[in-house]
């Protein structure tokens, strides 16, 4: 009788490379976008990077086959796209106009106190245990810490518009999330990513039409950084970020994979101090120290209990996504 050959599954080496990408390529995206931001409209920069990058995606995967989308594919991947690119996405490249990059990192790295509120308030979700509840008090009060509302601006206080909007996209990201989660047979991870963002795209091309970044916008007075960060966002944050995402997703557990939530806001800090000279100040780091914590409470209590909802497909991450 011949030997059953089995999948011996990839190595120590692969895992550790593909974890130090996602932790560093998926950190470096709010650098990235800060950059792109200082001379390109930030809702047309983010419209025509999920085009190109969408477009790539989806012609790779129309030359491994047919697509065979059904009508509920293009539904739920155009809505989940606007509530993840427009309002996720969207958004923060328009905060990142007036918040460093590692600030809005920072804020970003308590998306899953929102994830729990918003499958706790979904039909049929289920109340957050006590240790939960206390990663979710803990969390909010590092995010208002690092505001700081009762300070003025001179004080430390964060720009009122710019913070609310990051809070906006968490929201906004937290219900595409849980939105996707219900989809009934969804499409191959890597087509429905690329739905996302062409979706996604669209619904950003509008917003910038609506507010004159299309006739405005002239690629001369567009710098040689921003393109370039324009450009590492394309490729490097969407395509080889999300495909190591959902490559570790198959070889690695979901409690393993989600500590990029809480690496990598240390990793945009970090790089936004060693390359914008963004200023890293006690408030920053007791913040920080308090939103890490909050979430390593949350996703360590996530892995310990059975899901609320049933497994989403993989989605496009928020930086990018």
């Amino acid at each position: 009788m011949n030997a059953v050959k089995t999948n011996p599954g990839p190595t120590k080496t692969a895992l550790i490379i593909a974890f130090a990408t996602i932790y560093l390529v998926w950190g470096s995206t709010y650098l990235g976008i800060r950059v792109a931001v200082e001379t390109m409209p930030p809702f047309l920069m983010a419209s025509l990077r999920f085009i190109v990058a969408g477009s790539l995606l989806l012609a790779f995967q129309r030359l491994r086959g047919p697509l065979r989308l059904r009508p509920h594919h293009w539904r739920d991947n155009i809505i989940t796209g606007i509530f993840l690119l427009l309002g996720g996405n969207g958004l923060v490249s328009w905060a990142e106009l007036s918040l460093p990059s590692g600030v809005t990192a920072l804020i970003i790295g308590s998306q899953p106190l929102m994830m729990v509120l918003t499958a706790w308030a979904w039909p049929g979700g289920v109340r957050p245990g006590k240790l939960t509840m206390v990663g979710l008090l803990l969390g909010f009060a590092g995010v208002a810490w690092l505001a700081a509302p009762w300070e003025s601006a001179a004080g430390g206080a964060l720009p009122v518009g710019g913070f609310i909007a990051v809070l906006a996209a968490c929201v906004f990201w937290a219900y595409g999330s849980i939105y996707s989660r219900h989809a009934r047979e969804p499409a191959a991870p890597f087509t429905a990513s690329a739905l996302q963002m062409l979706a996604g795209s669209a619904a950003l091309a509008l917003v910038a039409l609506a507010r004159g970044e299309v006739a405005a916008f002239s690629p001369a007075a567009v710098s040689a950084r921003s393109w370039l960060a324009f450009g590492y966002l394309t490729s490097v944050g969407s395509l080889v970020g999300f495909s190591t995402f959902v490559w570790l997703m198959k070889h690695s557990t979901p409690a393993r994979v989600a500590t990029y939530a809480y690496v990598n806001p240390i990793v945009a800090v970090c790089l936004g101090w060693l390359i914008l000279r963004e200023p890293i100040t006690s408030r920053t780091l007791v913040a920080s120290a308090v939103i890490v914590t909050a979430v390593a409470i949350i996703t360590v209590q996530k892995s310990r209990s059975a899901p609320v909802l049933s497994a989403p497909a993989p989605a496009p991450r928020r930086e990018a996504a």
